[in-house]
């Protein structure tokens, strides 16, 4: 099937909803996951430690929704590792050398590690000793986080595409050096600011439906305990998040300008650049601080990146889709070279693609670098959706400061002995599960959507990274995902509602 047998554009936009859908889906479970599993560990740590049957009691009834969570969670991971090969071949062949390793490494160690000593954490109370069984219950939290750190250094690498180099005679990157992708900055940031947001979520889940308890009079010394347990720890995950939010704001700037652009609706780049609260409000010169730690810095605009700016050494769009052509038609001489039987030639033409020579460093700072504009048509092409990305950012961070309100107030009244006296906090606490649930989404609407549209930073659009199918197959599986998985989060939601409501059992 060639591009003219099918409508590309209707087979991207249906291919990028269904990746949508199932990845909203899927980060409507990891979070929980990430975060109650260490909170779960923690719970039992101190059952081990005191042989008070009351922490035993606790950790079990958390264990549960835990479990429940977690099997529909996998469900929704599986099928968005396969839309890689039905929805995105071209990306998978493309990069399928440097992606496929941390999603392999994932497979083999991480969620080896999780689903081996799961089982021993459910079914091995009273079977094994209880070290045994804490260190199990540790091993599947550390499984879980270290599945997170693969899929994130993957995703990562889509934004930050590091320690790789184009091979022409596949047509595809290889990766050179396996360290520069995992512990590349963006990686790392991404990973820990990811999993503390996920921290925060499963804090407040453990104190929103603690407070449940507390507003109904019910199982008040399990809910005062385990509020002040998570409003620990999630304090200490939500001041954590917001310093790993510090470092992703310097490395968009850096590495994604456009992207910063749009979470700021900043048109034109200035010096001193403001931070937007809300339109009409602004803090003078704290863009430039939360970019480049220095408030005097210049800001990089919409208008900078797509018309260009010779002053900051920025080229046009249009200058960045020439010399992206410019690279693609080399690929395409050496592609001809190399079928005429043209040794000399195809020989080259290949150095002009190796980093480690003058001319391949020389070529890629130049061209190859903007590989990925030469599919594009137009500067606006680059451009994201700037309200979704504006707004979903401002969502994120004002959600997060008020978690740490909620955090610190929680432990405030704790303190005070005052957690059953006042209803209002409580109900507050109750509201804050869904609004965790938000500021997440949110959160990866604003990495998603802001690179766009950009599979692979600068190297791959989603035009160019779509499998060449007809969009009625696309459209047909959307539809049949979309019900799939409402029927999965419609019957997780009852599940934990009948068992909250059942409460902790006695044994």
């Amino acid at each position: 099937m060639t591009l003219l047998d099918t409508d590309l554009g209707a087979v991207v936009d249906w291919s990028r909803a269904q990746f949508a859908l199932t990845a909203i889906y899927h980060w409507f479970f990891v979070p929980l996951t990430l975060g109650l599993s260490f909170l779960i560990a923690l719970m039992e740590t101190v059952y081990v430690r005191t042989g008070d049957e009351f922490w035993k009691r606790t950790t079990r009834f958390w264990m549960r929704l835990f479990g429940i969570n977690f099997a529909i969670g996998v469900a929704t991971g599986l099928i968005l590792e396969f839309e890689f090969g039905t929805n995105w071949s071209n990306y998978s062949y493309f990069v399928g050398d440097i992606f496929g390793a941390p999603l392999a490494i994932e497979g083999i160690m991480a969620f080896f590690l999780e689903s081996t000593f799961i089982a021993v954490m459910f079914f091995g109370w009273n079977k094994v000793s209880r070290g045994f069984h804490l260190t199990a219950t540790w091993l599947t939290a550390v499984g879980a986080n270290l599945s997170a750190l693969w899929i994130l250094v993957a995703n990562a690498w889509m934004q930050y595409p590091a320690g790789m180099r184009f091979n022409p005679q596949t047509a595809r990157n290889e990766m050179v050096n396996f360290w520069e992708v995992l512990f590349s900055p963006v990686a790392m940031n991404k990973f820990f600011h990811t999993v503390t947001s996920a921290f925060v979520l499963a804090a407040i889940f453990v104190i929103g439906v603690s407070a449940w308890y507390l507003l109904r009079g019910r199982e008040e010394k399990m809910a005062r305990k385990s509020i002040r347990m998570a409003a620990v720890f999630g304090l200490f995950g939500a001041l954590f998040m917001l310093w790993t939010g510090d470092g992703s704001a310097i490395q968009v700037a850096r590495y994604q300008p456009m992207k910063l652009a749009a979470m700021e609706n900043l048109r034109e780049g200035q010096e001193r650049a403001p931070l937007t609260i809300v339109p009409g409000i602004e803090v003078p010169g704290m863009l430039s601080v939360l970019a480049h730690h220095s408030a005097g810095a210049y800001v990089i605009g919409i208008d900078d990146l797509t018309e260009g700016n010779p002053e900051r050494g920025l080229p046009s769009g249009e200058e960045m889709i020439e010399r992206g052509r410019r690279a693609i038609e080399t690929f395409a001489a050496f592609k001809a070279a190399q079928k005429a039987g043209n040794t000399a030639a195809e020989d080259s033409i290949a150095r002009l693609f190796d980093p480690q020579t003058e001319e391949g460093k020389a070529f890629g700072e130049e061209y190859f670098r903007y590989f990925g504009y030469g599919y594009l048509t137009s500067p606006e092409e680059t451009v994201p959706n700037v309200p979704l990305v504006f707004w979903s950012f401002r969502v994120m961070v004002g959600l997060g400061i008020w978690f740490v309100v909620l955090f610190a107030g929680m432990l405030i009244l704790d303190r005070k002995g005052a957690l059953a006296r006042y209803r209002w906090p409580l109900r507050l606490a109750l509201w804050s599960i869904p609004a965790a649930y938000v500021a997440s989404q949110a959160g990866w609407v604003v990495a998603e959507v802001g690179r766009q549209p950009w599979t692979i930073q600068n190297l791959l659009p989603t035009g160019a990274a779509v499998s060449r199918i007809e969009p009625g197959a696309v459209q047909t599986t959307f539809w049949i995902f979309a019900v799939l998985f409402t029927i999965l989060l419609v019957a997780e939601i009852g599940i934990m509602v009948k068992q909250i409501k059942r409460g902790p059992a006695d044994n």
